[in-house]
């Protein structure tokens, strides 16, 4: 049998055990929204198909399965993003911890989209309301513990209500999740445009969330690279999701 596969098959095993089996260990969720650079579009190498025995995510079929690159599914081109980076980076922060990803970003979205009942209208999806449902399913599992957030590119030239519109999102997800306080990372954009002449527009009010709503932090994009100018390649998102989890660590411990 081949040595990943395998390796994957006892993950598997021992997580159906530590589910179904006697009594079941809550995980640590943290939800995954966003558009594309969140559901991740670099290269799939092989250590992004090593499994950790501590990091799970939620499939398109709801089901736990071991995060392995990629863990998103909006679209074909899916491939490493942030998240499995950070709950590698979550776990071996709390080596007790079982860390659930719940992935619902999907790329080309706007702000906008991400309102309940709102359809967007290249994908057809409802992505507020699915994602919700997700979270119900995930939920049966563990306990949410923080919100990553990474989108903007699409909302570069309408910026001017942006930041209201990403915090009524924060204050609609955590009373959804019945927690003021819900910790709630956003991620920057690529730093320049696509001609390399300044910084983009989304980056400074995304730097200015912790200053409008409380319990919030913004994880750098600062020496990451592109490979198309607008999607971080591999090394640049595993980067990324270390400086998540710094974030989300760091908003943790001040509770």
């Amino acid at each position: 049998m081949n040595r990943w596969i395998g390796t994957t098959l006892c993950h598997v095993v021992v997580w159906a055990l530590a589910t179904h089996g006697g009594e079941r260990k809550t995980m640590d969720l943290y939800l995954l929204i966003g558009q594309s650079n969140m559901a991740g579009r670099g290269k799939v190498e092989e250590q992004d198909r090593k499994p950790h025995p501590q990091v799970f995510t939620l499939n398109k079929e709801k089901a736990w399965v071991p995060a392995v690159d990629p863990i998103h599914f909006d679209k074909s081109i899916a491939g490493v993003g942030p998240g499995r980076a950070f709950g590698i980076a979550m776990a071996e922060h709390d080596p007790e911890a079982r860390i659930g990803l719940v992935p619902c970003a999907v790329g080309g979205t706007s702000i906008t989209a991400w309102v309940p009942g709102v359809e967007h209208a290249k994908s057809k999806k409802h992505l507020y309301d699915d994602m919700l449902a997700r979270l119900k399913v995930a939920q049966e599992s563990g306990t949410v513990k923080g919100i990553l957030w990474h989108q903007g590119e699409s909302d570069g030239k309408r910026t001017s209500q942006y930041m209201e519109r990403l915090a009524a999102l924060i204050a609609a997800l955590r009373e959804e999740l019945g927690n003021p306080g819900l910790p709630f990372v956003a991620g920057l954009v690529e730093m320049d445009d696509r001609d390399g002449k300044e910084p983009r527009a989304i980056n400074g009010i995304l730097l200015k969330l912790p200053e409008v709503v409380p319990n919030t932090a913004v994880a750098s994009s600062e020496g990451l690279t592109t490979q198309d100018g607008t999607h971080f390649d591999s090394a640049s998102q595993r980067e990324l999701g270390k400086r998540f989890a710094e974030k989300m660590i760091e908003l943790q411990e001040k509770k």
